[in-house]
């Protein structure tokens, strides 16, 4: 099975030149202020188009309104839109309808009990994501570089389709690959040399590991 790779943030040319080059299925564009990898729908309209025809691009954003999504969808023309905010099933619904585009919805997890909260978005979002679950008082729902517990993800059925995220990079996507078999995989602080600025060394560095990685469970199967 094909692993999709998002590296997400993206905020420079040369930044998602990297991403690009090294194989990711999906680019993300983070729209949302208090994050210091936000950036405006002009910027990722232009961003973006370097994934044509090589890329998903992915519009997150956190609980915004019908006005904010109009303008991101206008703007950038994304191929997904990520929820990443409190949105509810019925909110999911009406996104989906409204633009006509694929929907993945995004959960914060620390224990398996958090798991039972996807279950009435099943059958409703397109696609899930997991992170972990933000220290208390943190400002960003994601991106706060922190991992979670990924054998609670063993309580999941085998049909549920998830990008893994929440505090990879290239010294521990090995592991985590090891333990759950994702359909996708998200990665963006763990691919900055400061927030919000993402090294392209990095990214290459992080495809390198993921490619070793499947390269050791070849070799024990």
């Amino acid at each position: 099975m094909t692993l999709d790779i998002k590296i997400c943030g993206l905020k420079t040319p040369e930044a998602v030149a990297a991403a690009l080059d090294g194989g990711a299925s999906h680019v993300g564009f983070i729209f949302f202020e208090k994050s210091p990898r936000h950036v405006s729908a002009q910027t990722a309209g232009v961003l973006r188009q370097a994934a044509r025809g090589r890329a998903q691009a992915v519009a997150v954003s956190v609980d915004a309104d019908d006005a904010a999504l109009d303008a991101i969808v206008e703007a950038m023309a994304p191929d997904m839109l990520q929820l990443h905010g409190g949105e509810s099933p019925g909110r999911v619904e009406a996104v989906k309808a409204r633009y006509g585009l694929p929907v993945m919805k995004a959960f914060a997890i620390r224990e398996a009990a958090d798991l039972a909260e996807i279950a009435p978005y099943r059958g409703v979002a397109d696609r899930f994501l997991f992170d972990a679950k933000p220290p208390r008082g943190a400002e960003l729902p994601g991106g706060n570089g922190i991992a979670f517990d990924w054998r609670v993800l063993a309580e999941l059925d085998a049909d549920v389709d998830y990008m893994l995220s929440g505090g990879l990079n290239a010294g521990n996507i090995g592991a985590a690959l090891g333990v759950v078999s994702p359909r996708g995989i998200d990665i963006s602080s763990g691919v900055e040399c400061a927030p919000g600025e993402k090294n392209p060394d990095l990214i290459r560095d992080f495809f390198r590991a993921v490619r070793s990685a499947h390269a050791n469970d070849a070799a024990l199967t």
